[in-house]
């Protein structure tokens, strides 16, 4: 994370972490990635890296029959995630844990499908790829997204505030230069469709953005915070031509 005051981070996960997702995606593009990982075993073992409160976690849990471990570093947002799958009956198939991507808790060429919505930038895109070989069966599948750049000289707003969060954001071609260094095969891609940046994530975001304008009503630094949240999903109305977010769907060879 960047050097933002603890303030902007209160507030920034009381925003973050009562939204249904805390990045783009749907249930739709989930779904379309999966069908992508043909051959995946029914009764897969699936790692989900970043997974925060976990809507694609629930998701691939609908849609496989196999095991799940979800992880993420932040406490809360496992916590959250716990009590729905104690909710919906399913802490027995989908195990959630506090964990650090880079140094995963987790055995080696142990899964037949390593999942990651949104965060596998936080580590860097190539030492994410080691990481997720290394949990992957021989055969198995490698699914992310990844925000990219479309257009270059983008307005300097958006490249500033791009830099904030994730400064060594490149293509697709780069991307795909990641995978192959990595190690994998690329099977394929798409782009995400603008609907999944608002129905469950930048459309929630500022209804909760207005909701704590009223509860911090008399708190300036509170209300600058929130101002300053909320320019991103405006940003995305003025600028989206510039960037992206893609689905990347990839296999370890299934022999070395």
């Amino acid at each position: 994370m960047n050097d933002h005051g603890s303030r902007f981070w209160e507030l920034f996960f009381e925003v973050y972490e009562n939204l249904p997702r805390q990045g783009p995606g749907n249930r739709h593009c989930t779904e379309r990635a999966l069908r992508l990982c043909a051959g995946l075993p029914p009764a897969s073992m699936i790692a989900d890296l970043g997974c925060g409160v976990g809507r694609q976690t629930l998701d691939l849990a609908d849609l496989t029959t196999g095991s799940i471990v979800a992880v993420d570093s932040h406490a809360p947002s496992i916590e959250r995630l716990r009590a729905t799958l104690a909710a919906r009956g399913l802490s027995q198939r989908v195990r959630a844990q506090v964990d650090d991507m880079a140094h995963l808790d987790l055995p080696p060429e142990s899964f037949d499908l390593v999942w990651s919505e949104g965060a596998l930038y936080n580590i860097g895109i190539g030492n994410a790829m080691s990481v997720c070989r290394g949990l992957l069966l021989p055969g198995g599948f490698l699914a992310f997204t990844d925000a990219v750049w479309r257009k270059e000289d983008p307005p300097p707003e958006v490249k500033a505030s791009f830099d904030l969060d994730y400064p060594a954001m490149g293509t697709e071609a780069d991307v795909m230069r990641a995978i192959r260094f990595g190690g994998f095969e690329f099977i394929d891609r798409f782009t995400l469709p603008d609907e999944a940046w608002w129905d469950d994530f930048y459309t929630p975001m500022e209804q909760r953005i207005m909701e704590l304008r009223r509860k911090y009503g008399n708190d300036d630094e509170a209300l600058a915070v929130l101002d300053q949240l909320a320019q991103e999903p405006e940003m995305h109305r003025s600028h989206s031509d510039y960037y992206a977010y893609e689905f990347f769907v990839a296999r370890r060879p299934a022999t070395t």
